[in-house]
């Protein structure tokens, strides 16, 4: 392996390699042009073709985006992969998302790179971060400085490392984070934030990628772009001037004064910390495809199979403190019948699933902590009682079947915040998946009834309980909330996750060998909005898609 360009004679890293596919020759009758001609066509090559009719890429603000396969549609935006599980059956995270780091000089391809990669990968969750987010927020001084194009945005100090190590961790982790939405044309941080989550690969890129040394061990794998200064110049003067705002003097004064010195003092030595340099950027197609090869190789040893692995654990264990079961009078085994029973209409069944989703939650809300206050009657006396002691109650329903109990909660719970979330099972693997969330902010305040009406294997709960600890709620103040749910389901939950309050109207002991809770109820989803049953019957509506 070749030392990389400009390293004068440094040693690579054991991992580095430098990618140069073969070339087409020239064309002969190139050969008798001069040198300026060659160097301007070559350049002018570059450039978007004039008079095209097409409008040049709009991009005044920086980008970090989530890249997964989806379909958007005018109310939501669905999933057409899922995230398979990023923790193991304790509930933990056991495997790191893999982090890619892509580093270059200024308007060297870099995001375009990452993109190439994106598309080739082709896995699901993979999150874009660029490092044009994290600039510093400017002082006044500064920011009149940016304005006359002479504050140097290409210095390290320009960056707020903290920002960018924390939020790389966190995502690192599988946790939700909120990221920065820089305006260049302002040279400030807008006030709204991008929230990412549900990383399975984290592209990181920016020209200061490998300048911090506690950054560089967050990254799993480290490339370089490495692409001519004459093409970088070009690309940034145009980017500068169609997508910013910018002036062409003042363009051409920044990069001699700041850009180019601080690439050759900063990013250019970066190189030899690269464990891939790739020449020529997006047009070095080898490269991107050894590096896509190395990713999937990675991502394969870190599959992971939950489901049975709750199959087998947690078994003969009496059930645990932090279930609370309604009390089965003869009104609650009545309803139980009838619900139960498949001869049972529609209308039938609906109507009293209904009553015991109301009687359900109204026996949750007992479990919210609260607080003595005194109020005054209406006859001028005082009344000490008690009122909720927190901030805000918010209903997730796990999609499709907890949705049914969304208006139940709204009918007890005045001015309830409403979440969904959409966890199919992988008909291949049999392991719960991802596809769709949608959280109300700052959710991390909030008590949080999470609602699905049956629970038998927990696969499916476990995997929602996570996504909302990753957006940072306590697990002491998630509420699991089903109508019907198996000890297998039960024991798993509490296992994982023993500070979560799980609250039902019944347990059952068995789930047989297609996990199905024995006596069971049925598809749920498919008995209530009147869908037709899957081929072998099953009761777990996790297997269902959006009704």
């Amino acid at each position: 392996m070749a030392a990389p360009p400009g390293s004068a004679g440094a040693a690579p890293s054991p991992l580095q390699s430098t990618v140069t596919p073969d070339v087409p020759g020239r064309p002969a009758e190139q050969n008798e042009t001069s040198c300026e001609d060659r160097n301007a066509g070559s350049l002018d090559r570059l450039l978007p073709p004039v008079g095209t009719g097409r409008s040049p890429r709009k991009r005044t603000t920086s980008q970090c985006k989530s890249e997964p396969p989806l379909l958007r549609t005018s109310k939501r935006t669905i999933y057409t992969a899922g995230r398979p599980p990023w923790y193991n059956e304790h509930g933990t995270q056991s495997k790191e998302a893999f982090a890619i780091g892509l580093g270059g000089g200024s308007a060297s391809g870099k995001t375009t790179v990452a993109r190439m990669i994106i598309e080739a990968l082709d896995v699901p969750w993979v999150v874009l971060l660029s490092m044009d987010s994290f600039y510093k927020v400017l002082t006044q001084q500064q920011q009149e400085q940016a304005a006359c194009n002479n504050f140097n945005f290409d210095h390290p100090d320009a960056f707020d490392f903290d920002l960018i190590i924390s939020t790389l961790k966190k995502l690192k982790q599988g946790r939700s984070v909120q990221i920065p939405i820089y305006d260049f044309t302002t040279h400030s941080r807008k006030k709204d934030w991008k929230t990412l989550y549900g990383a399975n690969v984290i592209i990181f890129e920016g020209i200061m990628a490998f300048a911090d040394k506690t950054l560089l061990e967050l990254l799993d794998m480290k490339i370089f772009v490495d692409t001519d200064s004459d093409i970088r110049l070009v690309r940034r003067l145009r980017r500068d001037i169609s997508e910013r705002g910018r002036d062409i003097e003042g363009v051409i004064k920044q990069y001699n004064k700041f850009v180019k010195p601080a690439f050759d003092q900063y990013i250019q030595p970066t190189m030899r910390l690269a464990d891939i340099v790739v020449p020529r950027g997006s047009g070095n197609t080898v490269a991107i495809d050894l590096i896509v090869q190395h990713v999937h190789s990675q991502l394969e040893e870190r599959e992971l199979s939950v489901r049975a692995a709750l199959a087998s654990a947690h078994q003969c264990h009496p059930l645990p403190q932090t279930l609370s079961v309604l009390k089965s009078t003869p009104q609650v085994r009545g309803m139980h019948t009838i619900i139960r029973d498949k001869e049972t209409s529609r209308d039938e069944f609906i109507f009293y699933s209904k009553r015991l989703m109301r009687l359900l939650i109204e026996h949750a809300l007992s479990f919210l902590p609260f607080q003595d206050c005194t109020v005054q009657t209406p006859q001028g006396q005082d009344y000490v009682g008690k009122c909720y002691a927190g901030k805000q109650i918010t209903g997730v329903s796990i999609l499709r079947a907890g949705e049914t109990m969304e208006p139940a909660l709204r009918a007890v719970c005045k001015d309830v915040r409403i979440g969904t979330i959409l966890i199919q099972t992988n008909q291949l693997t049999g392991e719960p998946e991802l596809h769709y969330l949608r959280l109300p902010k700052d959710i991390s305040d909030d008590h949080v009834i999470l609602m699905d009406c049956t629970v038998s294997t927990g696969a499916a709960a476990m995997m929602a309980v996570r996504v909302l600890l990753d957006h940072d709620v306590p697990e002491d103040k998630i509420f699991l909330l089903s109508l019907l749910m198996a000890e297998m389901g039960v024991h798993s939950v509490a296992y994982a996750f023993p500070r979560v309050r799980i609250i039902t109207t019944a347990v059952d002991k068995r789930v047989n060998d297609l996990f199905r809770i024995i006596p069971g109820i049925g598809n749920f989803g498919d008995r209530y909005f009147g869908t037709d049953a899957v081929p072998d019957g099953s009761d777990d509506d996790e297997v269902t898609s959006v009704g």
